[in-house]
């Protein structure tokens, strides 16, 4: 992304929000946004420096104060309000994520519906931070427990889902009591001032909520700060160890949601059918640009053949061009860069000997200016083959065949990423020995992605997390709040004099 000290005419300018109002960044450069779907930009980031984050950090610092002292009740009013702004400016919102992103419009309306799942389920903190109380422990003694805000919280979002996975984190950490500064990905960083714009129109006060753009720089700046209590992320693994890393050792609790690579395991007994229309949806929806994306098939005994009778004719049949147009199945890669990243891992694969069924190479784009590619099929593929054991982050299936269930437990459960997986069957009683005993942090039955609900959590195991706890649902109520014991006992007064003892049972 090449950067610029000087505004384009006619450019959008897409800079941070502080302390409840647009603020310019005081590095003044700014980088390119493209319309992936075109190739053209489309706007121009703020790439802010150590001051802009410091000047969103005291902001947030300031308001915390007050807003962690607000009623609880008043907390949950700005969630049910900023649902329905949401709710009303939807369509503006995915339009908004697809030109920056490329997702198909009905894609993107559907992120941000799973994101307004995180915000109805804040609507509900007044029962969800309920403390526990006993009478009596010891003799006039009772103890009760409290959940209370952590403070200053930061959230590091990617580029893939704009909308949705800032939305996994602010609603929670702001209905709870805390002030935020979100960091969204310098690729399509638009949607995160229509958060700040609809949040201060659902009432929040000023410096409760921040938004600093830009890239390394912003984030390395909020890791360091001493001031912020509380870091989430959500990218590849590479950066989310980093940010572990080097968040825990500058004090701070972190959830760091790293990378994937998911296996959709088919047995022989499964509907082919539908397993088939699960794996087009699920690898190639949304260009496979998912970390739940269905990346590896384990076709398990016979179920290979079969289950490839019913695949192809379906990638053959997709429809690939600019998300703006509903009927278009796949839109394009996020940048050129990524689609050439991607296209390279087509080639790896080929010389590493998995047999290409599917080049998305040869798909003909010629007719479209943007950044797209095709669906891939790999088949044949080794469980060393780099194809097999990197993250693509692209329109690319790999299958790999195992004679026994058994095998296909252990591939999955090797791998050093355990994100999500699924199992396709008949057989309740090979589900049942799959989810008890696979080794992935989401798993599912008959269900090509199995993201939970917003009032369950949602996390992976092994590489794909850093951190004890996972994101939305109870986790992330936990994740954003400190547990508080009180123990009390009052005197008797008049009724007893004093007493020196230490209280005991």
């Amino acid at each position: 992304m090449g950067q610029k000290a000087k505004q384009v005419k006619g450019i959008r300018r897409v800079d941070n929000w502080i302390n409840g109002e647009p603020s310019e960044c005081s590095s003044d450069q700014y980088g390119d946004v493209f319309d992936s779907a075109t190739g053209e930009i489309c706007a121009e980031v703020a790439m802010s420096n150590e001051s802009d984050v410091d000047k969103a950090i005291a902001a947030a610092a300031g308001a915390f104060p007050s807003w962690s002292r607000t009623p609880v009740l008043r907390r949950a009013q700005v969630m049910f309000k900023l649902k329905s702004l949401v709710e009303r400016d939807r369509a503006e919102i995915a339009a908004l994520i697809t030109q920056e992103h490329g997702k198909v419009l009905h894609d993107a309306d559907g992120s941000i519906q799973r994101g307004l799942e995180v915000v109805e389920f804040a609507c509900g903190i007044p029962h969800l931070i309920k403390g526990e109380f006993n009478d009596q422990v010891g003799t006039g003694v009772d103890t009760y427990s409290m959940r209370q805000p952590v403070g200053v919280c930061a959230g590091i979002t990617p580029f893939n889902f704009p909308a949705m996975v800032p939305m996994w984190m602010f609603p929670l950490a702001i209905a709870t009591g805390n002030t935020f500064i979100l960091k969204p990905s310098e690729k399509d960083p638009s949607c995160s001032l229509k958060w700040a714009e609809l949040l201060a129109e659902a009432g929040l006060p000023p410096g409760v909520f921040n938004v600093v753009q830009g890239d390394h720089i912003a984030v390395n700046a909020i890791l360091n700060d001493e001031r912020v209590a509380a870091a989430s992320f959500v990218g590849s693994t590479p950066v989310a160890e980093h940010v572990y890393k080097t968040a825990s050792a500058n004090g701070k609790r972190v959830q760091a949601l790293g990378g994937a690579k998911n296996h959709l395991v088919v047995l022989p007994d499964a509907d082919m059918d539908k397993a088939a229309d699960a794996l087009v949806g699920a690898g190639y929806g949304s260009a496979g640009e998912r970390c739940m994306a269905i990346s590896v098939i384990v076709a398990v005994g016979d179920s290979a053949e079969p289950l490839l009778e019913k695949l192809l004719p379906k990638i053959d049949v997709l429809k690939i061009g600019t998300g703006m147009d509903n009927n278009n199945d796949m839109g394009p890669l996020i940048t050129a860069e990524h689609r050439d990243k991607v296209a390279s891992y087509i080639d790896i694969g080929e010389q590493e000997g998995a047999q290409l069924l599917v080049d998305g190479r040869m798909h003909d784009v010629t007719n479209l200016p943007g950044y797209f590619l095709g669906p891939t099929l790999f088949d044949h593929a080794t469980h060393d083959m780099r194809v097999y054991k990197e993250e693509i982050f692209g329109p690319v299936l790999t299958m790999i065949r195992v004679d026994t269930f058994d095998q296909a437990i252990q591939l999955v459960n090797d791998h050093e990423y355990g994100n999500g997986t699924s199992i396709f069957t008949r057989d309740g009683d090979a589900a049942r020995e799959f989810s008890n005993n696979i080794e992935v942090g989401m798993v599912g039955v008959n269900v090509p992605i199995p993201v939970p609900l917003a009032f369950h959590s949602f996390g992976g195991w092994k590489r794909s997390l850093f951190g004890d706890m996972s994101i939305y649902g109870m986790e992330g109520v936990r994740f954003y709040t400190r547990l508080k014991t009180v123990t009390s006992r009052w005197p008797t007064g008049i009724r007893k004099g004093a007493d020196f003892s230490m209280p005991t049972m």
